[in-house]
């Protein structure tokens, strides 16, 4: 069967269409791009701003001086050990306590749903959380990247919505065999929430990875130092740290990869080495993240 030959108002309509899609991508992906480049380009070039389109003198010293750093390998596991342990721990929270809002059951079930609520638009402020987090005994501890971070009343909101829009009956012939809470949301809700699911581990795995506001606030063991604060520390003292050890003349393992190096080139690299490992999450997850973000938001 012959297909219907394309009108040539459709033609155009898909070629701007296509045009404007494309011309948005380049949009996106070009920060990104312009950053690799001039990471891996001479430095005196990058310094003067002569890279924006092709790299030139193709050199990766930049990464190995990075990679020198002391205390980086630490950083790095407890960055990847908070992004891992946070993620399962936000996700398994927000997927209970989706659910059991869903149960008619539940004790005062719309008073604590508010009261949830609420606490997306008001919150007490900087100091009283760092006297919060001081009088549990969570300051210089590993468990203040996690604790606080579990409840996320977002997230909840939205498993709510997407285990409402699952067929209830689902649920019901699971009670009817026998099935208590747990059973029912372990084996029956759990397994059918993966695009919501993923949705979240997407959300909670950028914000612990580029978190490093929780380290400045309550963390002063070197050892608890994430890699985004080490680098993030690095990057807005780049510059002062290569006037200071140009004019002092000493010789440390940080003044070896600055005078290496230019203040520019620093920061390019820094900035890569950060982005790089969490854009690999999202093409795990993609596939689910459009549906979970429809399905979750609207009811019905």
């Amino acid at each position: 069967m012959n297909k219907p030959k394309k009108q040539p108002r459709e033609i155009l309509f898909h070629m701007i269409n296509y045009g404007v899609f494309a011309i948005f991508t380049i949009l996106c992906a070009y920060p990104f791009y312009y950053l690799i480049i001039n990471s891996i380009s001479s430095n005196a070039l990058s310094a003067n701003g002569d890279i924006n389109f092709l790299p030139r003198h193709i050199h990766f010293q930049n990464y190995v001086d990075a990679l020198k750093l002391t205390g980086l390998a630490d950083a790095a596991l407890v960055s990847v050990s908070r992004t891992a342990i946070g993620t399962v721990c936000t996700v398994m929270a927000s997927a209970f306590l989706g659910f059991m809002f869903t149960q008619q059951r539940l004790w005062h079930r719309k008073l604590w749903y508010r009261l949830m609520v609420v606490t997306m638009y008001f919150n007490a402020g900087l100091i009283p959380m760092f006297m919060t987090m001081k009088n549990l005994g969570l300051t210089n501890r590993f468990l203040v990247y996690i604790i606080p971070a579990i409840v996320q009343p977002f997230n909840i909101i939205m498993v709510k919505t997407y285990v409402e829009s699952l067929p209830s009956s689902l649920e019901d012939a699971a009670k009817v065999d026998g099935a208590d809470v747990l059973t029912c949301f372990f084996k029956v809700i759990l397994p059918l929430c993966k695009p919501i699911l993923a949705t979240i581990s997407i959300w909670a795995a950028v914000g612990q990875w580029n978190s490093f506001q929780d380290t400045l606030l309550y963390v002063t063991d070197q050892k608890l130092y994430t890699l985004q604060y080490i680098l993030y520390t690095y990057f807005n003292q780049a510059s002062s740290l290569a006037a200071l050890i140009k004019s002092a003349g000493t010789m440390t393992t940080i003044a070896n990869i600055v005078t290496a190096q230019t203040p520019t080139s620093i920061r390019m690299t820094i900035s890569v080495i950060v982005v790089l490992p969490i854009l690999f999450v999202y093409p795990m997850f993609q596939k689910y993240f459009v549906k979970g973000i429809m399905i979750g938001a609207v009811k019905g």
